[in-house]
């Protein structure tokens, strides 16, 4: 049965960290273009504070982004909400995201193992939150806790070792029985490294177990277009504008047609 996250018609057009508003992803003000656009999809990262705070961010460290220096996890929120993202935008809790933005559906990606209790926390009391929820991971290990904890009600994407089980039974050019996936979708990027990852072959595969292909982070036109005529079922772009336009072109774009 497809996760009600999924249940959308064409590709699925997803926001990276809001999209490129002034340097300031992961931000609120970021977000809010992306739903003004007409995004339903917005992906961000999470991280936990030392005090168990859940923060929308992307890096292990403060320093990239914003005005201020250090680990997160190695900060109580306090401190952590004094940091200014492009030197303007406080850094947004994940609770402050939910409230702000209760329609949208989220793509999540836990990007280390102290925001994974804090995250199973917030998510595993909340079945209408977990409808729209999708949970991602560079770790196959937070990813089996993941389902452990929440099971068949939370949509899950492909591991590190899901996706080298997948490519090798595309290369192998036909799928096996015993070939067992946990996740419900496959989120990668275009290649590794130089090699080519998202072809016919490998969509095929991926379709042959039911699961639809999600491609990051793409930001180029005719890249777009060459990966959605290849087949994909979804993008992740930071430029979302450019998206929206190869979409609408194609008769594809589900959001409104007025913005």
């Amino acid at each position: 049965m497809t996760h009600p996250f999924l249940d959308h018609t064409g590709p699925m057009a997803f926001a990276h960290r809001g999209g490129e508003v002034d340097g300031l992803e992961n931000s609120l003000p970021a977000f809010q273009d992306a739903v003004d656009l007409g995004y339903r999809y917005l992906e961000t990262d999470v991280h936990a504070t030392r005090d168990g705070v859940l923060v929308a961010f992307h890096d292990e460290h403060l320093d990239r982004v914003t005005d201020r220096r250090g680990p997160v996890a190695e900060l109580d929120y306090d401190e952590v909400a004094k940091a200014r993202i492009g030197g303007r935008e406080p850094i947004p809790r994940f609770e402050e995201l939910l409230a702000s933005f209760p329609d949208v559906r989220w793509n999540i990606d836990v990007k280390a193992d102290p925001a994974l209790g804090p995250l199973l926390h917030r998510l595993g009391g909340d079945d209408e939150l977990l409808e729209r929820t999708c949970v991602g991971a560079f770790s196959d290990a937070r990813l089996v806790a993941v389902r452990t904890v929440l099971g068949e009600r939370v949509c899950t994407s492909a591991g590190p070792g899901e996706v080298r089980l997948l490519r090798a039974v595309s290369l192998g050019g036909r799928l096996s029985r015993r070939v067992r996936i946990g996740a419900d979708c496959v989120q990668i990027p275009p290649r590794h490294g130089r090699i080519p990852l998202v072809d016919r072959v490998l969509l095929g595969a991926a379709h042959g177990l039911g699961l639809p292909v999600h491609v990051w982070t793409i930001n180029d036109e005719v890249e777009m277009r060459r990966l959605l005529d290849t087949g994909v079922d979804g993008l992740f772009t930071d430029a979302t504008r450019t998206l929206r336009g190869v979409l609408r072109e194609r008769g594809q774009w589900r959001g409104p047609a007025t913005t």
